[in-house]
């Protein structure tokens, strides 16, 4: 299978997608000439992005840090909420240290972050 070399080739099958997602739609059959083109070419982004534009998991110091930001919390009341000391949040943000598995489930709960996140799956 041929495989995008170039952004340029990304760029130009991108908007080929765009014009061709206006024409298939529910109703077209997979046997259509647009539909197998579409099917085609999408695999063909979908290799080039996991390749170059890989979006990897935030870690969980970086997911606590923007929870924080959201709820205006600051490292003390975050100790408070999720009970540890503040000096062990501490910790949690620089990366230094993991949560307990208790713990973990206190983070995961409280600030709403999903469990494979918190346990670095």
């Amino acid at each position: 299978m041929r495989t995008i070399k170039k952004e340029t080739e990304y760029k130009a099958i991108l908007a080929r997608i765009d014009e061709l997602v206006e024409i298939v739609n529910d109703t077209t059959p997979k046997t259509s000439k647009e539909y197998i083109e579409l099917d085609f070419l999408t695999d063909m982004i979908v290799s080039f992005e996991k390749e170059f534009y890989n979006i990897k998991k935030p870690s969980l110091a970086e997911v606590m840090k923007l929870r924080m930001f959201e709820m205006n919390l600051t490292q003390k009341k975050l100790s408070e909420i999720i009970g540890v000391s503040p000096s062990r949040v501490s910790e949690y943000l620089t990366g230094k240290a993991d949560p307990t598995l208790n713990i973990a489930r206190e983070i995961s709960k409280k600030l709403n972050i999903d469990s494979d996140i918190v346990l670095g799956v």
